[in-house]
């Protein structure tokens, strides 16, 4: 412990103030645990590219440095000597953190590693086992992750799943939400069925093949109810360049009068809003370790129709009784694939015509069910994914582990054979 008496971590994460998901939760994280009086941080900010890279004094126990990148081994030797810390956290791909783990002996020389993980699928991924035997606590946002992890590594693995501060996002007022539909949607949208995803337009997370569902289910609704009354927001950039042009796949797919892009960076409040305006929350991704779109979603009582794969099983399926808190879409190909760094892990696709029916049964909800529906979901996050219990948790465990680490920690060992 330093001399303030609060313990001092070294974090390298997704700089703490932006908006991606590994930042946001980095931020929730800090912010809940300096509330408990007892830990002092450090931040390496992570980013491709920075507008300034002052560093960032947000209080005397939270301050950032912007990095491009991850890191070096020159920095961390440099920050473990002048910082004398008392646990490094990590949080991210562990491929961004080769080089750590190459010099986890030197940093185990002053402290040592916790790890907020994520693995997306099955199989257990064999080639990472000198990454955990390297680390003295893994905590896993994903229960599946935890499964696999848990298994074979049970003396340092527990399920710790991401979570959001309780007044970030949560159910308005009906009387509210109708004009906040209104003015974002227009005034002849109001009484439209909306869904909204919320992802970057990238390959994992399959926007055309949304729109493709989309333009099942709008077919699906002028058949069976005699019109087309709904519309998707895609909050999302329709030109990014990880992704296709949004803009000419919903043309060619004739869905584009019922698509609403929204592609600005909004603050909480106002997605906050858009979830309040949806009946449901999609994500078809076929790899994602948890998603955080479909939480925050559900914290404002809107369900979700989400494929049964890595971390949205435990969200879209209440584990308790197997019931769902939305629509929950079978995987209905499984691929196995994987690169020189990745050897192998599967791929879990829901086909469009799954999709376009899992968004049908949200439609078709009469009002009682949907309140039903509402209630439960809002009953199920604040049961499974409570933030203060996420903070309470991280609490205990990284004081554990400052506390009794070095007598578990074993070092490598090299036999003549």
């Amino acid at each position: 412990m330093n001399a303030n008496n609060k313990n001092k971590v070294i974090v390298l994460s997704d700089h703490a103030l932006s908006t991606s998901g590994v930042g946001t939760q980095t931020r929730h994280l800090i912010n809940g645990l300096l509330e408990k009086n007892k830990w002092t941080f450090r931040q390496f900010g992570a980013a491709l590219k920075h507008a300034s890279y002052e560093t960032t004094v947000v209080n005397d126990d939270f301050i950032i440095k912007p990095i491009d990148g991850f890191g070096s081994p020159e920095m961390i030797r440099v920050a473990l000597a002048t910082e004398k810390p008392d646990a490094l956290f990590i949080f991210t791909d562990p491929r961004f953190f080769i080089w750590l783990f190459e010099i986890e002996d030197e940093v185990h020389q002053i402290c040592p590693i916790a790890w907020w993980h994520v693995w997306d699928n099955y199989p257990f991924p064999e080639y990472n086992s000198s990454l955990y035997q390297s680390t003295d606590l893994i905590n896993c946002h994903s229960h599946l992750t935890y499964s696999m992890i848990s298994e074979k590594f049970p003396e340092k693995t527990n399920f710790v799943p991401h979570s959001v501060p309780d007044d970030m996002f949560f159910k308005l007022d009906k009387d509210n939400i109708k004009n906040i539909k209104s003015q974002v949607l227009g005034p002849e949208n109001v009484d439209k069925f909306v869904a909204i995803w919320i992802n970057r337009n990238a390959k994992r997370k399959r926007p055309s093949d949304l729109l493709e569902a989309w333009r099942i289910f709008m077919e699906k609704l002028k058949k069976e109810h005699g019109h087309q009354d709904a519309l998707l927001i895609m909050h999302t950039d329709p030109m990014d360049q990880e992704g296709p042009n949004l803009f000419m796949v919903s043309e060619m797919l004739g869905v584009r009068d019922s698509v609403f892009f929204s592609n600005d960076r909004l603050e909480f409040d106002k997605m906050n809003a858009l979830y309040n305006i949806s009946d449901c929350c999609i994500n078809v991704s076929y790899a994602e370790g948890f998603g955080l779109s479909t939480l925050e979603s559900m914290m404002t009582g809107t369900p979700i129709v989400a494929v049964k794969t890595g971390g949205l099983t435990r969200q879209v399926i209440d584990h308790r009784d197997g019931s769902e808190n939305g629509a929950a879409l079978d995987v209905d190909l499984r691929t196995l694939v994987g690169s020189q760094s990745v050897p192998y892990i599967y791929e879990d696709y829901a086909s469009n015509e799954n999709i376009a029916r899992g968004i049908m049964k949200i439609h078709d909800l009469t009002e009682e069910e949907s309140e039903s529906l509402s209630k439960k979901v809002l009953s199920y996050v604040e049961s499974e994914f409570s933030y203060q219990n996420t903070i309470d948790s991280w609490d205990r465990d990284l004081d554990n582990l400052i506390q009794n680490w070095e007598e578990k920690y074993e070092r490598w060992k090299i036999y003549n054979v």
